[in-house]
């Protein structure tokens, strides 16, 4: 995570509350490039070594709960040699939430290669059977693409408010377009009769393909960040995220290949049309929200790409 340029002003209570937690004075450095979701800055900690901290605004009340539960993640996948750095304090203010985590000398992929979606299936390998926490990103992957509400599959279901909100968002996608409409029903269509999935068993890093999540050093894999989304379900979730950031370039259908054989092996043809469906999505969903309805066509491009795919598989 190399220096990158000035950070934006963080509130001062944040620095002053990460001072008090850690009992040291923080001084930034400069913002990290790579991150898309916010606040990701490198500060000295004096008398310590570097960190890196990201302080996002508060914008619903489990949040802190989620950031602790992400800490309980990566400290128990490190003890089972998971490349994601140490989480060194948690906190929050009236209007923040943040996280320290150690600093690692390297940089973001620009993009995926053959090699890196190589080592990062390698990696995603070592989520097997190390679910630790009750956060289900693949029964929450089945409600979001069969419509159904979390009390379809019981009491018990651990839905974040986040995760809600979102899924209600994700059920207004066919108001934006003729063209998103059919692609929304497509899906639904294709999973409407694929039951809950079965208990979950791997740990979910659940934004382990996006490229500035992924640090590298002499185009070795040295580090994964951003696990703040991270919880339980199967680790097919994070092959499949992958499967979608390999269509942008032909150097990638061999690998995508390999990709699709593992996701088939781990689930089957039912949940993996889930998966997709699912990724494809939030895919949309995140311009739409965003009001970046320029790249929508493309979404819907690739997202007809990949069903089409994934169906003429043997």
């Amino acid at each position: 995570m190399n220096q990158g340029s000035q950070p934006e002003e963080l509130p001062a209570e944040v620095l002053d509350d990460v001072a008090g937690m850690v009992g040291a004075e923080v001084t930034l450095l400069g913002r990290l490039p790579g991150g898309v979701n916010g606040g990701a800055v490198r500060v000295q900690l004096a008398g310590r070594a570097d960190a890196v901290l990201k302080a996002v605004p508060r914008a619903h009340p489990d949040q802190l709960d989620g950031t602790l539960r992400a800490r309980r993640v990566a400290e128990h996948m490190r003890r089972h040699a998971y490349p994601t750095p140490a989480w060194l304090a948690v906190g929050a203010t009236a209007t923040h939430v943040w996280h320290l985590m150690d600093f690692v000398d390297a940089a973001p992929v620009p993009e995926l290669t053959p090699s890196i979606v190589e080592q990062l299936m390698e990696i995603i390998e070592l989520q097997a059977g190390q679910a630790s926490e009750p956060y289900d990103h693949w029964s929450y992957a089945w409600r979001v693409v069969t419509g159904q509400g979390s009390a379809v599959t019981g009491p018990d279901v651990d839905e974040t408010s986040e995760q809600s909100l979102l899924r209600q968002s994700l059920a207004r996608l066919p108001e934006h377009s003729s063209v998103v409409s059919a692609l929304v029903q497509r899906l639904r269509l294709g999973c409407a009769d694929v039951p809950p999935p079965r208990e979950a068993p791997d740990m979910v890093h659940a934004d382990l393909a996006t490229p500035g999540n992924v640090l590298v050093r002499d185009g070795a894999v040295v580090a994964v960040v951003d696990v703040g989304n991270a919880g339980s379900g199967t680790r097919a979730t994070d092959l499949t995220a992958l499967v979608w950031y390999t269509f942008h370039d032909p150097l990638l259908d061999a690998v995508r290949r390999r990709l699709w054989t593992r996701i088939l092996d781990l689930v089957g043809s039912e949940s993996t049309t889930v998966l997709a469906a699912a990724h494809i999505l939030h895919m949309l969903e995140i311009p739409i929200r965003h009001g970046r309805h320029g790249v929508v066509p493309e979404v819907v491009e690739r997202g007809h790409r990949a069903l089409d795919e994934l169906n003429a598989l043997p």
